[in-house]
């Protein structure tokens, strides 16, 4: 009797354990938007949840941020993917469509999916904008991954632009006009050479800046080739003298 049956529920209950620790089951789980507002963490509803790209996170180990009252109550129970990229937190932004962002934003959203999926429990997908009612991914969010991917590659090259062509530094004073000069860690790039200051215009970019080059050796990314001018970067088709400066000078003052 009883006793066989109970036995028998907690043979079928290890086994749930079993799924649900291989991550079969919550992964798997769709919400819709209603059932995801339920979860805003108010006095009996069933938890404290949000979405990001329609990734749905269980947020409750975070309560005193995102719950009733936190500063970020705004993102639970709902995807506010546009304003983790925006800061914007009226109506108006804690929405998830993401047209339109620039490149700095959109590598924010990465960024926090990347806190979220390393800091708290994913409980499944949102059905709508990112996913289908089958949990597939849509078209919608195949573009925002692959602008993100774009992002991260713009990343990595202005990452090595900086290596390259470190920023000057720079002060202004009303009676001397502008100085700018190069040491070994202007532009917070610690390096050993500190170079001489040339106007860099990228492509794009409205105006030029400050930047230091290397004047000697070989130029960036070609380390063993031996026939080169030994004047290191200062032939880079997008560099520029600064007038009235000598061309080799590590500083260089435009007049007021």
């Amino acid at each position: 009797g009883a006793m066989w049956r109970g036995a028998a529920a907690g043979l079928l209950c290890l086994a749930a354990a079993c799924l649900l620790r291989r991550g079969f089951e919550p992964r798997a789980r769709l919400l819709s938007a209603a059932e995801l507002r339920r979860y805003r963490g108010a006095p009996g509803q069933p938890g404290l949840y949000l979405a990001l790209l329609g990734q749905v996170f269980d947020v409750e180990r975070g309560r005193k941020h995102y719950g009733p009252g936190g500063a970020y109550s705004g993102l639970a129970g709902r995807d506010a993917t546009r304003a983790f990229a925006s800061g914007d937190f009226t109506p108006a932004g804690l929405v998830d469509n993401v047209s339109g962002l620039s490149p700095p934003e959109l590598l924010s959203i990465h960024s926090w999916l990347s806190f979220y999926s390393h800091n708290y429990e994913p409980v499944g997908k949102l059905v709508g904008r990112f996913y289908d009612e089958n949990g597939a991914p849509t078209e919608a969010l195949r573009e925002v991954e692959a602008a993100i991917e774009e992002a991260l590659k713009l990343q990595a090259e202005s990452e090595q632009e900086k290596q390259q062509f470190p920023p000057c530094n720079s002060e202004w004073s009303s009676a001397k006009g502008t100085r700018f000069w190069c040491s070994r860690q202007s532009g917070g790039v610690h390096r050993a050479w500190a170079g001489v200051p040339r106007q860099l215009f990228s492509p794009g970019a409205q105006r030029s800046r400050c930047v230091c080059v290397r004047s000697s050796g070989p130029p960036w990314g070609q380390p063993g080739s031996s026939r080169h001018s030994d004047t290191g970067d200062l032939q880079h088709p997008h560099l520029q003298q600064y007038r009235g400066c000598h061309p080799l000078a590590e500083q260089c003052v435009l007049p007021a």
